[in-house]
């Protein structure tokens, strides 16, 4: 292995409107903050957020890299903090038939960028589909994001049964979005778990939860994290906290903790 160990990190959500991608790149930023090198891939191929959430504009994307127009180096957006975010959006659509060439090649240029890189964070889409599995899969921790709507809870769910029952993944990190209170996403934790406790064998941990904020809505207008545009507000303080969590999580040693490693489980569950 060429690379150096890195965390990878899955956010999901299930259902869309949950506030994944807020969560995505204020994480991001937060742990960026705190001088770790942070790397996030927008894996939603329908709807790339990341960028138009930072008012950033991708003029390549993974399929430009696939097709030989460019390299991956070169498609990196620079976001705020020093973070650095893959638009992915479109270009992943072809790894399901990358060439053997093709395929090493995305491996290569991915193991160059994580000599540079501490953490990787994937922002996928909403729902089960085929794609979101395939990068959960491949990722070391998956963090759900759910929020007091009974919808969420369902489909948070739904995709832990699924990838629990077709992949093996057991454990689930769960992180309450848009909460009123501390103990409302402490209620909602507890909700999932019993569903969870009852009909599947996996294990949930409770990351904590992030407060309703009208000043994340101003933060999207200005297309800025919520955590640059107003660093001393409550939300960006629980931001703070969050990552000073993520950072103390165990990378893991061997093959399984390396960029290649997580490029060549996404690419397997791409064939």
């Amino acid at each position: 292995m060429g690379s150096r160990p890195i965390q990878v990190i899955g956010i999901t959500g299930g259902k869309g409107g949950v506030g994944k991608t807020n969560v995505s790149v204020n994480l991001a930023v937060s742990l960026a903050k705190m001088g770790r090198r942070v790397m996030l891939m927008d894996a939603d191929l329908g709807l790339a957020n990341v960028d138009v959430l930072l008012g950033l504009h991708a003029k390549a994307n993974l399929s430009h890299v696939f097709s030989g127009e460019a390299e991956l180096r070169d498609i990196l957006l620079d976001g705020p903090g020093g973070i650095k975010i893959v638009p992915a959006s479109s270009g992943t659509q072809h790894m399901t038939q990358l060439s053997n060439s093709e395929h090493a090649g995305l491996i290569r240029g991915f193991s160059e960028l994580a000599i540079d890189t501490d953490v990787l964070i994937v922002d996928t889409a909403a729902g089960i589909s085929d794609t979101v599995v395939n990068f959960l899969r491949a990722c070391q921790h998956v963090v759900m994001v759910v929020c007091d709507e009974p919808t969420s809870i369902t489909d948070a769910y739904a995709l832990m049964k699924l990838l629990e029952r077709d992949h093996g993944i057991d454990h689930f990190r769960i992180l309450a979005n848009m909460i009123q209170t501390p103990r409302q996403g402490q209620e909602l934790f507890v909700k999932l778990s019993r569903v969870t406790d009852r009909f599947l064998d996996v294990g949930l941990q409770y990351m904590g939860g992030v407060p309703f904020d009208m000043q994340v809505r101003q933060a999207v207008r200005k297309q800025k994290a919520v955590v640059d545009a107003y660093p001393s507000s409550q939300i960006a303080r629980a931001f703070g906290q969050l990552a000073k969590q993520v950072d103390n999580w165990p990378i893991p040693t061997g093959a399984s903790g390396h960029m290649e490693f997580f490029l060549e489980q996404l690419l397997a569950g791409n064939q």
